[in-house]
């Protein structure tokens, strides 16, 4: 896609984005100046880089996120912290399954009494 389709794709304005790639938020575009294109990585760094700012984020913050090699840090509740993988944020990924593989989890670990292993020797 050419960059008009990449700031419609987006939302965001030209100037924006011409920010987030000289920053180095966004990948530059492949085939050089004149014959620029982008693709769906572009669409999602933009729109990642969106998110954060929407959740509070300034510029420099958001450049330490998408670098930490651990994932993104985020309270949750006390005494709990959810790290989430920088390509997942502003994805647009179902959060439906990982919301219950979380919920699974997060319970076992919560549980008074340890889960009841399988019977292993049973054929």
């Amino acid at each position: 896609m050419k960059f008009d389709d990449l700031v419609a794709a987006t939302g965001v304005a030209p100037r924006q984005i011409r920010y987030l790639i000289a920053e180095g938020f966004v990948p530059p575009p492949t085939g050089g100046r004149t014959y620029a294109t982008y693709g769906q990585a572009h669409v999602t760094a933009v729109a990642r880089y969106e998110r954060l700012r929407d959740l509070g984020f300034p510029p420099a913050a958001i450049r330490i996120l998408l670098n930490a090699r651990e994932g993104i840090p985020v309270p949750m509740a006390s005494g709990v912290t959810l790290v989430i993988a920088p390509e997942l944020i502003g994805s647009g990924a179902d959060a439906a399954p990982i919301v219950a593989a979380v919920t699974a989890r997060l319970e076992a670990i919560l549980a008074r009494e340890p889960p009841v292993a399988a019977d292993t020797d049973a054929r």
